[in-house]
């Protein structure tokens, strides 16, 4: 197990403990189940029909063979390489520079870039970027980021179910309606757990791109391509902003939305000079 999957695994028991803890209370223990069943529902639903929804969301288009020969030849040397199943192939007819991967699993998944990608990389460069993408699909990051989500997400039902509460004179307990400071620790944790889960949740989803780099990196047998990549797809998505939803934007190999500062602490990805300065660092390793 290697530092980003302990990281993954760490990051997502703290994410329970902040659950368990925010239940207990918050919602007490039928109303913690209540919530991680909502969100649960909601999230397994969106795991199992991820690739259809994310697909039809930015219009991408399965093309055979014929349509993209390089592509194919791409992905089909490069699933060969990790031993994986063919993915259905898709094209976003989008300038924007971007690629991600999706699917339940490896045997329901598929790979998508933009049209602005084909363009613009060489093929080792889009060698790096398939072989990130087919990283993702051979660790389940889907998997992975749909139960960060679900825990993240049961959090916030229950600081709304809390909020309801307060709004209209409730409370779990009643010597808590009489203490102020009691009141007072009730609110601070409804305004601070969701922040905090959410800040996880974008931690394991940076900690799972470093790790699809890496794994990009030996699939493609050249990690400075990857870095060459990188370096093209971070200019591009500044030059020609992609329209994405947020919800969808820890899904794509480089970050479809700007920001910088406080905001820079909710991305969804690492610093692109950070990935690209531990692709060199694999290479200088391997010399």
């Amino acid at each position: 197990m290697n530092l980003n999957t302990l990281k993954t695994t760490f990051f997502l028991a703290v994410l329970s403990v902040l659950f368990i803890s925010v239940g207990s209370m918050l919602g007490g223990r039928n109303g913690a189940t209540m919530a991680l069943m909502f969100a649960g529902v909601m999230n397994i639903g969106a795991y199992w029909f991820s690739d259809k929804i994310v697909l039809a969301m930015y219009r991408a288009k399965q093309v055979t063979e014929g349509e993209a020969p390089e592509l194919y030849s791409v992905v089909r040397e490069l699933t060969g390489r990790a031993q994986l199943p063919m993915p259905k192939v898709y094209i976003m007819d989008n300038p924007s520079l971007n690629a991600f991967a999706t699917g339940r699993n490896p045997e329901h998944s598929a790979v998508a870039v933009t049209s602005g990608i084909l363009g613009v990389l060489s093929r080792d460069e889009l060698s790096g970027v398939i072989a990130h993408e087919l990283t993702h699909i051979k660790n389940r990051d889907i998997l992975i980021s749909t139960v960060a989500a679900t825990i993240a997400g049961a959090i916030s039902y229950l600081a709304h179910i809390a909020q309801w509460g307060l709004m209209f004179g409730g409370g779990r307990r009643d010597n808590e309606d009489r203490n102020p400071l009691g009141s007072a620790m009730s609110i601070l944790i409804m305004i601070l757990a969701p922040i905090a889960a959410l800040l996880i949740q974008m931690a394991i989803s940076r900690s799972r791109e470093y790790k699809a780099d890496e794994g990009g990196a030996e699939i493609s047998r050249n990690p400075m391509a990857l870095a060459g990549a990188l370096r093209k797809l971070s200019a591009g998505a500044k030059r020609i902003p992609m329209e994405a939803n947020p919800s969808t934007a820890h899904m794509f190999i480089v970050s479809p939305l700007t920001g910088g500062g406080v905001l820079s602490l909710f991305s969804t990805h690492p610093p692109i000079e950070e990935r690209i300065a531990r692709l060199e660092a694999m290479t200088k390793f391997r010399i």
